[in-house]
């Protein structure tokens, strides 16, 4: 099995980002546009929509935080195309806490 390393020329970061009912959309420094399912983000998924619209962005834009849901997505995470790595265990106690 081969490895694959992902080399970045500069770190991508986030200049904006729009999140509707189904969709995350990270607009980045260097003008490419990134959209990615909310279905890979579960905490974001269940979210109200004022919540989703609650974001912040981290540093010079390296991450995403939505501070009301516990959620930080780094920018390289979604270029390198990783979902949430939240166990269902944690999602679901997060979840009933919500509740």
């Amino acid at each position: 099995m081969t490895s694959l390393t992902l080399t970045l020329e500069s770190e991508p970061l986030a200049v904006d980002v729009a999140v509707t009912d189904t969709m995350l959309t990270v607009h980045l420094a260097d003008d490419r546009i990134l959209s990615v399912p909310l279905t890979w983000y579960p905490r974001l998924l269940n979210a109200t929509s004022e919540e989703r619209q609650n974001w912040e962005l981290l540093g010079d834009g390296y991450a995403i935080e939505w501070v009301d849901l516990d959620e930080h997505i780094g920018v390289e995470g979604l270029i390198a195309g990783r979902r949430s790595g939240e166990s269902q265990k944690s999602f679901d106690r997060w979840l009933a806490q919500r509740n």
